[in-house]
Parts: structure tokens; C-alpha cells; sequence
């Protein structure tokens, strides 16, 4: 089953994160009680879930980003996309990928952008068979400290 996470679930999520490029769970604080507050309210940010066996196993991150250009449609950002290492393999972050263009479409977004820092062959042909290019646009990107 592919669908939005649930307020009770912020935990299966972090154990996730694991799995993509956290070294440990964050510590449990009034900054993160706060900051999963704020996600659960804000009615454009879906974090998707593929759950197996009663588990999070696979997700992603779909932004909806109101826009004035392009006839004033909005336009999607993924992030986070991850995959338990035990169930790689087996088309669950295309699930949730799909799941997000269908919530980019009813939001009648003309876009969907996805950045990644992989660099192996495997994740961005995943990538490019999920639908993404990687000629349209030049990503730049600023870390702030």
C-alpha cells in the first residue's frame, strides 16, 4: 500500500532516514515536535509511505510550490527518496514516485523536479526510467552552515 504518512509514524520515518544518508535519529526535542507539527499541517507537503508488512519500507518527499509563472501553476519538488536496503529492488520508491506525480497532477502542477546526489549508474537510470531527465535544467546548490 502506497499512501501519506500518518502523524503517529514520524519514528518509522526516522528509522528510514537511516537508509539514506543519516548517521543516527535526531534527538527528541521541542524543535522536532515542532518542526513534524508544522509538516503535518502544511497541506503542500505530502510525505509518502510504501508500508509492507504493517512497516515503512520505502518514501519520498512531494513539495508543492505555489508559483506566479507558467499561468500561475504551481510546480512539485521531490526530496528524500529512500528504500529500506532489505526491499531495494522490488519497485516501491517508483510507487511512491508515482504517488507523487498523481498528488503534482490533482495539484495542476506543470512540473515535477527532483534532485539527487547519487552518483551511481543504478540510481540515476532509476531515475530516468521513472520519467526524470537530467538535460532540461542545471541544478546549483548553496549549503548553508
Amino acid at each position: 500500500m502506497v499512501r501519506e504518512i500518518k502523524e503517529n509514524e514520524l519514528n518509522q520515518l526516522l528509522e528510514l532516514y537511516l537508509h539514506l544518508h543519516e548517521t543516527s535519529l535526531p534527538e527528541e526535542s521541542e524543535h522536532l515536535a515542532q518542526t513534524w507539527q508544522t509538516i503535518m499541517r502544511d497541506e503542500n507537503h505530502h510525505i509518502i509511505v510504501k508500508i509492507v508488512d504493517d512497516r515503512i519500507v520505502s518514501s519520498c518527499v512531494c513539495v508543492i510550490i505555489p508559483n506566479l509563472t507558467r499561468g500561475v501553476r504551481p510546480y512539485a519538488f521531490i526530496e528524500n527518496v529512500v528504500t529500506h536496503k532489505d526491499y531495494r529492488g522490488k519497485g516501491y520508491a517508483k510507487e511512491c514516485l508515482n504517488f507523487a506525480k498523481e498528488i503534482a497532477k490533482q495539484m495542476n502542477c506543470y512540473k515535477i523536479m527532483l534532485l539527487t546526489g547519487a552518483k551511481e549508474d543504478a540510481t540515476l537510470n532509476f531515475y530516468k526510467c521513472a520519467g526524470y531527465n537530467c538535460t532540461d535544467k542545471t541544478a546549483f546548490i548553496q549549503w548553508l552552515e
